[in-house]
């Protein structure tokens, strides 16, 4: 299908499916609103990994489980994704968005002022549920668009995404110095209800033509994106094994680093997530060159960086501009085959493009849990050492997998 089909199928599908109140164009101000949104909502997912020493000493919980508070936030992620997210094709996104928020907001209100362990996990629980607004946001985005500068201001969009998730630990590093680690969720909620605020004035009202479909077949229709598409199980996997790889490396760095030799700061720690910057920049040529057909050469040589970079990693008693490298290497790994990923599986169903996000994402989800319960478990059992093997071993079984998918393929191709 050559740019000319592409683009009128996605207009009739645009106008099928919707019907907005009035003409509606993502302007630059309204696009760049949207990114900073996406932004501060997946950041208060990762707020809580430089805050696990802060969290634990006041709490009194042991290294041995700290990575729960991750795991929790996680999972309820994914429920988010299966429950939530769906919803954008039922009801009014603009209402969804803003109501979402608002909850999240007093999800984060909640945590700033939890008196115990207990609530804290309650807290951390409706917070990564409610989080999932940053799907219906770039959803939404997508719908907003004119058809010929989607990519475009899908591009600005997600990059908001990314900018948030590196940029989290940073910010909640420098405030929990300042302030203690609840002030980076009080503040979190005050920026957020700013920010809803300026979405409440400009969000276009929504008219959905997909009314009639009940939410029970709603999300019987995600169930069965699993069952019809073995793209989405490829990439999903892959999906898993590179977020679990991520979360080993981002839940447990804290505990090292917050110990002898080093003794860092919480901001200093936390400035380690600018290193990540490398992956945002990787993630756009990734996009480039999957794009072009090159979605398989970008895989292999992104997954070859994502195990060589437990190696200088693993140097992390030695130098610390080793661990920046492998830092680099990892996180720019990790959003080249995120990105690869997704702009793979886009081209399955144009049309459920949500639906398939969702599915997509709850690997992403899981992956994310899983390495967050391991790593800090492993660390306080045979510290950073047994942390890298188990972050190469998870890196080294991506690798193989994918290369297994990969010929299977090719053989099938070749009959």
């Amino acid at each position: 299908m050559d740019r000319k089909e592409q683009i009128s199928t996605t207009s009739n599908l645009h106008n099928s499916q919707l019907q907005l109140g009035r003409s509606t164009v993502m302007t630059r101000y309204l696009t760049f609103l949207f990114a900073i949104a996406c932004g501060v909502a997946v950041a208060n997912i990762y707020f809580a990994h430089p805050l696990l020493t802060a969290i634990s000493d006041e709490f009194n919980i042991q290294h041995s489980i700290i990575g729960t508070v991750i795991s929790i936030t996680q999972i309820c992620y994914a429920l988010g994704l299966v429950f939530l997210v769906p919803l954008g094709d039922l009801i009014n996104p603009r209402k969804l968005i803003i109501v979402q928020m608002l909850l999240l907001v007093l999800a984060l209100f909640f945590i700033g002022i939890s008196p115990t362990s207990t609530f804290l996990f309650i807290g951390m629980a409706l917070v990564g549920f409610l989080a999932t607004v940053t799907q219906t946001l770039v959803a939404f985005a997508s719908t907003l668009s004119n058809p010929t500068e989607r990519g475009r201001i899908l591009g600005i969009v997600t990059s908001g995404v990314v900018i948030g998730i590196l940029l989290a630990r940073t910010f909640a590093g420098v405030l929990t110095d300042f302030s203690g680690w609840r002030s980076v969720y009080l503040t979190a909620a005050a920026i957020l209800f700013l920010i809803i605020c300026l979405l409440y004035r400009i969000l276009p009202n929504y008219k959905n033509r997909q009314s009639h479909l009940s939410y029970p077949h709603l999300l019987h229709s995600v169930l069965l994106l699993f069952v019809q598409e073995r793209i989405l199980w490829i990439r999903g996997i892959l999906g898993f094994f590179i977020f679990t790889s991520f979360s080993i490396l981002w839940t447990s760095l804290v505990l090292p680093l917050s110990a002898a030799p080093y003794h860092l700061s919480h901001t200093a720690i936390g400035a380690f997530g600018i290193a990540g910057v490398a992956g945002a920049l990787a993630a756009m040529k990734a996009g480039n060159l999957a794009d072009k057909g090159k979605g398989q050469r970008t895989t292999a040589i992104a997954l070859f960086l994502l195990l060589i970079s437990w190696i200088p990693i693993s140097m992390i008693n030695y130098s610390l501009f080793l661990l920046v490298i492998g830092v680099i290497l990892l996180d720019l790994a990790v959003q080249a085959i995120h990105v690869t990923n997704q702009s793979i599986i886009f081209t399955v169903r144009p049309e459920a493009r949500s639906r398939l996000t969702a599915a997509y994402m709850i690997f992403y989800s899981i992956g994310s849990a899983s390495g967050a319960i391991f790593s800090t478990y492993v660390y306080a059992k045979y510290g950073w050492n047994g942390v890298c093997i188990l972050g190469a071993t998870i890196s080294g079984l991506a690798l193989l997998f994918w290369a297994i998918t990969f010929f299977k393929e090719y053989h099938e191709k070749g009959i």
